[in-house]
C-alpha cells in the first residue's frame, strides 16, 4: 500500500508538471500520465474501502483474559474458534440492524417499543461471558436476528421506490407487522436468557427484606424497653 501511494504521487506530479509546462507531443504524454494518476487514485481509494470492510468483518483479537476464561470453562481451541466466529457474525448483524433502524421512523418506533437493539447488544454481551450457554440463545442467533435484518433490508428497499403501487404499500404494512412481532421475540430471547439471574435477584431481595424486617423488629423491641 505504501508503494502504491508513492507511485500515485509520482505519476500525479509528473502528469501535472508536464500538463502545465509541456508542449507539442509532450502534452499527450503528460495527459496520459495525469489520467493514469487519476485512475490509480480511484483504485487506491477503492482498495482502501475494501480493506475497511474486511477490517470491520474481521474477528477482533482475543485478549489473554478472555482466552483464559474460555480455557477455564473447558472449551477446546476449535470450540473457541467456532464460538468467536458465531459471535462475530452476530456482531455484524446487530450493527447492520442498527444502521437500518436509523434510516426509518417506523423501524425506530418498533425499536423503542421493544428495546430491540439494546436487548440484542445486552444478549451479545451475556453470551461473550457465558460461552457454554450459547445454545440457549440459538433462536436469537440463527432465526430471530437474521430474520430481523433481512426483513428490515427488504422493507427499506421497497420504501426507497419513488413510485409505489397499492401492492407495494400492502407489502410494506405486512412487513412492519412481522418486524414488530420478531422485535418482540428478540426482547423475549434476552429476558429468557437472563431469567435465572432475575430469579436469583428475587431470592436475594426476599432475603434482604426479611433481614431488614427482623432488624427493625429487634430495634423496636429495644426501643420499647
Amino acid at each position: 500500500m505504501k508503494k502504491l501511494k508513492w507511485i500515485i504521487g509520482i505519476l500525479v506530479i509528473l502528469g501535472l508538471g508536464g500538463f502545465l509546462f509541456g508542449s507539442g507531443t509532450g502534452d499527450w504524454y503528460a495527459i496520459f500520465l495525469f489520467l493514469a494518476g487519476v485512475l490509480l487514485i480511484i483504485y487506491g481509494f477503492k482498495g482502501r474501502s475494501l480493506d475497511t470492510i474486511k477490517n470491520d468483518a474481521a474477528i477482533p483479537p482475543l485478549s489473554r483474559e478472555r482466552e483464559q476464561n474460555y480455557r477455564d470453562r473447558g472449551l477446546s481451541e476449535h470450540e473457541v474458534e467456532i464460538f468467536r466466529e458465531t459471535l462475530n457474525q452476530t456482531r455484524l448483524q446487530i450493527e447492520h440492524l442498527q444502521n437500518n433502524v436509523k434510516k426509518n421512523a417506523k423501524l425506530k418506533a418498533i425499536d423503542l417499543k421493544y428495546d430491540t437493539l439494546r436487548a440484542s447488544k445486552a444478549l451479545f454481551k451475556e453470551m461473550v461471558n457465558e460461552p457454554l450457554r450459547m445454545h440457549e440463545a440459538s433462536q436469537f442467533l440463527y432465526t430471530h436476528l437474521p430474520n430481523m435484518v433481512e426483513l428490515t433490508d427488504k422493507y427499506l428497499e421497497i420504501n426507497a421506490h419513488e413510485i409505489k403501487s397499492r401492492e407495494a404499500y400492502d407489502k410494506m404494512e405486512e412487513s412492519i407487522q412481522i418486524i414488530d412481532q420478531v422485535a418482540a421475540l428478540i426482547s423475549q430471547d434476552y429476558q429468557r436468557f437472563v431469567s435465572d439471574d432475575l430469579d436469583d435477584m428475587d431470592v436475594e431481595l426476599s432475603i434482604a427484606k426479611k433481614s431488614l424486617t427482623r432488624d427493625q423488629t429487634k430495634y423496636g423491641q429495644h426501643e420499647a424497653r
